[in-house]
């Protein structure tokens, strides 16, 4: 089969278009005819950094969508030719290639009327900020939120869920080119990233702060939350955990959450591994229903695959996100 390869860590130029031995599903797994596979950050960063896990040639690519090629033993409840989609596990062989194999625990269904492209570009992105808006915490009414980089593949998606969990005042940051997007999203003020953000949230806020933030940007980001909160708030950490020596002890009443979404596989826990194919379920059904925008801001074609990685990494794409069109139904 073709897939795009690394042969040893490296920059998204270096994956090569290989010819690569047909994977075999073992007990457990499916192996799924790949039609559509996303793009996104964690893809150029872990080709970067690797895993000890892997091998070389190695095949990235965590987003798939496709249908079912071939069942493994102790599988039940599937069959050949259901289309699917999934959140692969970054430790093992992935979806930039015709076929990938994947847990059989991890798989959703995509309904007949979801193009696979729509499919590959949620997992990532969309079951990251379900978990963050859903799992975390219970969304109630009268609520305020701050979710950074709303235009961006988890900041769009969070928003329209916060949008659907009934948050009464909406905030994120943004460029100012994207703040119409970000307002379509469900947003109801965008705030200028390269501003005083701290500033912008007390006064929509009447100096009350936030009751949660959703925090994309890394562990300073999420240190400077800390001063954003109202009392009792939460913190839900995407690109790493706050410095704790900031936190003000007894005053803040505060709880911080950490989102791991691939983590689900290496911890090889039945139950969440299990909700990720859950989650998928719920997902597609609002993207099957037209609640849910997947947000699909560019279709490559496969044999540019490695030159749309590098554009995602130097951020030259569109809001959205990046799908590749791997073969044809």
């Amino acid at each position: 089969m073709k897939a795009f390869a690394l042969d040893q860590l490296g920059e998204p130029e270096s994956l090569r278009l290989a010819d690569m031995a047909m994977p075999e599903p073992k007990v457990g797994e499916v192996r799924v005819r790949v039609e559509a596979v996303a793009l996104n950050p964690v893809d150029y960063k872990v080709a970067m950094r690797g895993h000890p896990l892997w091998t070389f040639p190695f095949i990235p690519g965590l987003d798939v969508a496709g249908s079912v090629d071939q069942i493994g033993a102790d599988v039940a409840g599937w069959k050949a030719g259901e289309r699917v989609y999934y959140h692969g596990d970054l430790r093992k062989p992935g979806g930039f290639a015709e076929y990938a194999i994947v847990d059989h625990r991890a798989l959703s269904r995509i309904p007949d009327h979801v193009a696979a492209v729509a499919a590959a570009a949620l997992p990532t992105a969309a079951f990251t900020a379900y978990q963050a808006i859903f799992s975390k915490v219970c969304p109630r009414e009268n609520r305020s939120i701050l979710i950074h980089g709303g235009a961006g593949g988890v900041g769009g998606f969070a928003l329209q869920f916060a949008k659907r969990g009934g948050f009464s005042t909406i905030l994120t940051t943004a460029s100012p080119k994207n703040a119409e997007t970000v307002k379509t999203l469900g947003a109801d003020h965008a705030i200028d990233y390269h501003g005083d953000v701290k500033a912008e949230v007390m006064r929509l806020t009447n100096g009350r702060g936030l009751d949660m933030i959703v925090n994309t940007v890394g562990p300073a980001s999420a240190t400077g939350g800390f001063e954003m909160l109202a009392f009792g708030g939460d913190l839900v950490c995407i690109a790493g955990l706050p410095d704790f020596s900031a936190w003000p002890p007894f005053r803040l009443g505060a709880s911080v959450h950490e989102i791991a979404l691939g983590a689900a596989h290496a911890s090889e826990d039945d139950y969440s591994i299990r909700e990720l194919g859950r989650i998928g379920d719920e997902v597609i059904g609002m993207v099957a229903d037209k609640t849910l925008n997947p947000m699909v801001g560019e279709i490559a074609d496969f044999t540019t695959l490695p030159q749309a990685l590098a554009r995602l990494k130097r951020r030259e794409v569109p809001a959205g996100k990046v799908v590749v069109r791997v073969q044809q139904v």
